[in-house]
Formats: structure tokens, sequence, C-alpha cells
């Protein structure tokens, strides 16, 4: 009798490390295919490339535009400007739940798997955005499943009612706080931290900050984060967004200060490159800090582009580089996001994206259009494009009337 149907072999698979091999599925995890019987369903791939599935390591769910049309984009001159323009395109924009859903399922699409979401928390907003996103995300599990950061967009301290907030996010379904630039925009980085770590360590959650503060003024906000973690022993529970800072600053200092969050198990996250300097990634590797990788905004107030490609957060030139920003989409944003059993190892989900292309650093380089999604040993169906729809009505002899 033929084993189930999570049970078959993939043959002549091209691997990361450039290596044609069979992997074996059993019950959606790999296995040796020398465990598996002669009848197990075989499926020839024919050298084309299998990744890692992609873990999305910082998104905006409730902010995109996806799914409702294009915004033309904005500009401000200033954060506040930025924030009074986005509640007013907000207000006239579908349903966070519905662009929440559109964003997830491009997401997928595309070949991830799990996210890290951002989910803005204010005194106006209130636990609003969270419920929907989570509304949008309960479809999802097991698909695309989505950790929630409760986001603290308008400040803590700025924002009189958001600590409460906080907490309350995190009671509701929400499993990691928030913060924002606990000096240039609440004008207080203690009290802004003690907000941030005291609903954490009460609730027993992660944390992941937005740290935007250029140059020294940003160190040594980096330093509070890597001090209050060892203190609160929450290595490994803390990562920072973006952290410019790291990239203003001289080559010593930068390495000192990697030196420090690698000691307290601080992470960064980071959507580079961009209109801003970026942390030196080789630096704070080498120094044993997680680096990870998000989009970030997609087609929202903030930023017009975007497709949720995690293939496409690269910046890199040469190999040995290409390679460490797919570790950022892959397993360093899983180690973050404490997803277990990821990877294309014996025992790990047979979890994975199928592209054609010569080997990784090609793929990184050029991020193929074509790409089918493995997940758990099932091949997923690619929903056919509005394009795709439309172009089926024709054949060679015109449209079928």
């Amino acid at each position: 009798m033929r084993d189930p149907a999570t049970t078959r072999l993939f043959r002549n698979v091209l691997c990361k490390d450039g290596r044609t091999q069979n992997l074996g599925v059993r019950t959606g995890r790999f296995v040796d295919p020398k465990e598996l019987s002669d009848d197990t369903e075989a499926i020839d791939l024919d050298g084309l490339l299998a990744l890692p599935a992609f873990i999305e390591g910082h998104i905006h769910l409730d902010k995109s535009f996806v799914g409702d049309g294009w915004r033309p984009h904005r500009p401000a001159d200033d954060l506040g400007e930025r924030l009074t323009i986005e509640k007013q395109l907000l207000a006239r924009a579908l349903p966070v739940q519905e662009r929440a859903d559109a964003l997830l399922a491009q997401a997928h699409r595309l070949g991830t798997v799990a996210m890290r979401s951002h989910v803005d928390i204010d005194a106006s907003l209130k636990l609003d955005h969270l419920h929907a996103v989570m509304a949008a995300c309960e479809p999802w599990r097991g698909k695309v499943d989505v950790e929630i950061v409760a986001f603290p967009q308008a400040g803590i301290l700025a924002s009189p009612g958001t600590a409460d907030l906080l907490d309350a996010a995190i009671r509701e379904g929400a499993s990691v706080v928030g913060g924002l630039d606990p000096s240039a925009f609440d004008g207080d980085a203690d009290a802004h931290l003690d907000v941030v770590f005291g609903v954490a360590e009460r609730q027993g959650v992660k944390i992941d900050i937005h740290l935007h503060e250029p140059g020294q003024q940003g160190i040594e906000q980096l330093r509070r984060v890597a001090s209050r973690t060892k203190a609160a022993a929450m290595q490994g529970k803390v990562a920072v967004s973006h952290a410019y800072a790291l990239g203003d600053v001289e080559r010593d200092e930068a390495a000192r200060t990697a030196d420090l969050l690698a000691d307290a198990g601080v992470a960064i996250m980071t959507n580079a490159p961009g209109n801003r300097a970026f942390p030196p990634i080789p630096l704070l590797r080498r120094a044993g800090v997680r680096v990870f990788a998000g989009n970030d905004n997609i087609r929202d107030a903030w930023w017009p582009y975007g497709d949720a490609d995690m293939l496409g957060r690269s910046g890199f030139f040469t190999d040995a580089e290409l390679a460490i920003a797919l570790d950022m989409a892959t397993t360093d944003a899983a180690a973050v996001l404490g997803r277990e059993h990821y990877g294309m190892d014996l025992g790990d989900e047979a979890t994975f994206v199928l592209v054609d292309a010569d080997n990784a650093s090609a793929a990184v380089a050029a991020p193929p259009c074509n790409r089918r999604l493995v997940q758990r040993g099932e091949i997923i169906a690619a929903p056919a494009s509005r394009f795709e729809t439309l172009l089926s009505s024709f054949d060679k002899s015109g449209p079928r009337l």
C-alpha cells in the first residue's frame, strides 16, 4: 500500500550548498530517503533549488495598502506630519482586516511562512488594530504564523494611557512588547524603557524596539537596552529594529557596541539598504550579534515600495555576503521568532521554497518570479494572478467567446 500523502520523495533537488540530492519526507518532516519504502510517491524536481522557507522579521500588517489599490505617496517634513498623513490615509482605506489578509496572501505566495508584525497601539486606536490583525491572521494559522508586537507608534509618555494599553494588548494576544525612540520621541529614555521592560517582565514576553535615533544618541540607547536586558535576564528575548546609529558612528564605536549587544543577547533587525545609514552587518555577526531581516513598510503611508518578497531584502554583492542575506531572511529570523524544527536537516519540518536558480547567491541577487512553496511536504498550489486569469480566456486563435 502506498505511503500517506505526507510521505514522499523529492528527487534531484539542488540545495543551497550546491549539492544535488534527494529529500525524503514523512509526516511533514525530513527523513533519510533510505527510510522510505520503494512505492513512496516520488517527484523529480530536475535540479530546482530548494531554499528554507522565508521568515519575515519585521512588517506592519495594519499599515499596508496592499489589496486596496494605489495610494499616491505624500511627503512629510517630520515625524508628526507623517503620523497625521497616515491617520488621514488609513481613515479612507479598506478595513485593517482586509488589507492585512491581502498582504498575508502575497507574502505566503512568495514563500514566507512566519512573520513578526508590529501593530499600532495608541490612545486613539486603542486595541482596534490588534483585534483586526488577529482576526486576519487566524485563517492563516499553520500557513503563515504571525508573532504580533504591540507597537506604540505615537510614543508611550507622549500618548497618555498607552502604557496600560500595551499591558492590555499582551493580555489579549500580542506576544511581544514594542518601543519607539525612547529619547528622541518620548524625551525620557529611562521612563520609556521602564514601561517596555516592565510589561515584558510582568507578562513574560519578548521585546522589539524601533530605534531610529542617530549617532551617539542612538548608541547610548543601544547600551541602555543591552544593560537592561542583562539585568532582567532576558538574553535572547530582546531585539532592536533599525538601529541606524550603528552605521552612523566610527567603526571602533560600532564594534564596542556590538560586543555589548552580543554579550546581552540583543538581536538587530535591519531592512537595509535604504535611504539611511544601516548597521554594519558583517561586523555585528562577527561579534556574535544575531542579525535578521524584514521588509518593514510595504506600500503604505511611510513607503510606497515593496512586495513582501524576502528574497529582495539584499544590497550585498559578494557570494559570501549574499549567503548572509539569505541567512538573515531564514535561519536568523527563525531563531529570533523562536521557530522550532526549522531548516533543511533531518527531523526539521519539511517546509521549503523551490526556485529556478543556479545557486542560493543567484536566487538572492535576482529573485526568480516563479517559485513554489512546499509546506510540511505538501506542494502548495499557487493561486492564479488576475493577469493569468484574464489571459486564460485567450488561446492561439483569439478570445473565447
